[in-house]
């Protein structure tokens, strides 16, 4: 049995080979909160019956049902690479580097047509027993990476789901040993693509990706399903640099509305030769749009400059993760 609160709930995921068939969850997340709900659209008779003063309650009806919310967790230096796949929308293998344990990933950015998972929580009762919610046909339609001063690199996944599943067996969770990127591991690079230099004064980053999806297309006979999402907009990418006025670099580019490039990344303990355990987000372009520096006392003058990436014309956006994970 398992204990009747939230220390015993679970989270596994597995990829699905078609949109809303259920898979038994391969990969067991550890995650930090979640809302993953069923939603249901009803339709209630307005039907009138003489001297009947309520609505009859065998007369309401389900029309259709979906699922969807949110899931933070901490990001790992193992077992990001299903959820990055379906963020990002490249089908990618792990490249092993030379003939060590390090494998690179590199999720650039492309439609997310065929890239849905299940998602199986483990909700338990006070008794113990723990049910199952099965959240098939889960699409991401959008994440957020922020860290700070102090703090882990931490995510957010808005998850749209075709259906919940209640009548599938829980599947036994595993973990492997893994460990967090965090602040003390973070690097802001800008400049020229592929020459980027570090940025000094960033205290707090954080980058959101919106892959916009047309999630409400509901037909006739789907049982009050739906079919699979379609990208219906350009993606959208922002974020924010939280800084200490040490330089005038990133006030300049506001003032100008100058593009560069930007590199954010965490890079934590050696893998083997020259492999470090990395998270790295690539912008090709992003351009400033807000916060010049204003002085609000006594204290360090700290503006947070606020961006939106945009397509330089010629380079991808990318998350490149290197782990020792040889499969996705």
């Amino acid at each position: 049995m398992a204990i009747g609160s939230g220390l015993g709930a679970q989270i596994g995921i597995a990829a699905e080979s078609s949109y809303g068939t259920f898979v038994a969850p391969t990969k067991f997340i550890e995650f930090t909160k979640e809302s993953l709900v069923l939603k249901k659209t009803t339709a209630q008779s307005s039907g009138i019956a003489a001297g009947r003063l309520m609505a009859l309650s065998s007369r309401r009806v389900v029309t259709q049902t979906e699922g969807g919310g949110t899931l933070e967790m901490e990001v790992t230096n193992k077992g990001m690479g299903v959820l990055l796949q379906s963020l990002m929308g490249t089908t990618v293998t792990p490249v092993q580097q030379a003939a060590t344990t390090a494998y690179l990933q590199t999720h650039t950015l492309a439609d997310t047509w065929g890239k849905s998972l299940t998602i199986q929580k483990g909700v338990p009762l006070t008794t113990g027993t723990v049910t199952d919610k099965s959240f098939v046909g889960c699409k991401i339609v959008g994440a957020e990476f922020s860290c700070g001063v102090g703090e882990m690199l931490t995510s957010s996944w808005e998850i749209d789901a075709k259906s919940v599943d209640e009548g599938q067996t829980l599947a036994a969770a595993s973990y492997s040993s893994m460990a967090p990127f965090h602040f003390g591991q973070l690097a802001v690079k800008t400049g020229t693509y592929g020459a980027e230099t570090a940025l000094d004064g960033v205290r707090k980053v954080s980058v959101k990706i919106e892959r916009p999806q047309a999630t409400d297309r509901f037909y006739a006979g789907q049982s009050g399903t739906k079919k699979e999402p379609i990208s219906n907009d350009l993606v959208k990418i922002t974020g924010s640099l939280e800084m200490d006025y040490v330089a005038t670099t990133v006030d300049d580019l506001h003032t100008s509305d100058g593009a560069t490039s930007c590199v954010i990344e965490w890079v934590g303990p050696l893998i083997a030769a020259t492999h470090y355990e990395t998270f790295r987000i690539k912008l090709p372009a992003i351009r400033i749009d807000d916060a010049p520096p204003t002085v609000e006392g006594f204290d360090v003058v700290r503006p947070t400059f606020s961006f939106t990436a945009l397509y330089d014309g010629t380079n991808a956006v990318a998350i490149e993760y290197m782990s020792t994970d040889s499969t996705l």
